[in-house]
């Protein structure tokens, strides 16, 4: 009885590696489903993949999110490696009810506090007496803003108005807030739908922000 008393077991997952690497003991694989899903997206380095044409199996849910501040969390932890992140956006899905990580041979959940992309550069050009916008995001993705990649403008209680913009498929990237301070400055007022509203142009596209009575709102 002594003895046992004696012994001090190991009591976290760093003392349980540590004992395993003096005992010649091998480490636990990573876990299944964050390794097969990242052998999964590196081999689509060249893109986003095609998940829009699989159904593979739902396999419930992962320990990952993604914070509001486009922060991807394993575990609770941040994933710190930027290229594995891309990856994973790569192989990132809006289905109706969740986003999903998807390969062709399984699916699984993540969280998403807002949206999973968030815009943290924004470029304008002029052509034709138009202007342009194209927004770089937080994975590297570049999206021009048209009819197929639409900005929306959202009214929150405590932010104001958050601006998004279509990154693909179902998936949106938040404007961050500097970045709509500089959408702002590019506004003007123009009739939609009957009023007078406040907005910003990409192309021949007005995009409504709010109405023109409430910009001391913005």
């Amino acid at each position: 009885m002594g003895d046992m008393e004696s012994a001090r077991l190991p009591t976290n997952k760093r003392e349980i590696m540590a004992e395993r690497r003096e005992s010649g003991e091998a480490a636990p694989a990573p876990d299944h489903a964050l390794r097969g899903l990242g052998e999964a997206a590196e081999a689509r380095k060249r893109g986003p993949a095609p998940v829009h044409l699989w159904n593979p199996p739902y396999c419930g849910e992962i320990d990952m999110r993604i914070a509001a501040d486009g922060t991807w969390r394993y575990c609770g932890s941040p994933i710190g490696r930027a290229p594995l992140v891309r990856l994973f956006a790569s192989i990132l899905r809006k289905d109706e009810d969740r986003h999903v990580l998807v390969t062709p041979v399984e699916r699984v959940g993540v969280t998403v506090d807002d949206a999973p992309f968030v815009c943290v550069e924004m470029g304008v050009e002029a052509a034709d007496g138009e202007q342009s916008l194209t927004f770089r995001t937080n994975v590297e993705d570049f999206v021009t803003v048209d009819t197929e990649h639409p900005l929306r403008f959202e009214r929150g209680a405590a932010d104001g108005v958050k601006p998004y913009v279509r990154v693909r498929g179902g998936l949106w990237a938040l404007v961050n807030r500097a970045l709509y301070y500089d959408l702002v400055a590019l506004g003007g007022v123009e009739p939609w739908g009957g009023e007078d509203w406040f907005g910003v142009r990409s192309g021949a596209l007005f995009f409504p922000m709010t109405r023109a009575s409430e910009i001391d709102g913005l």
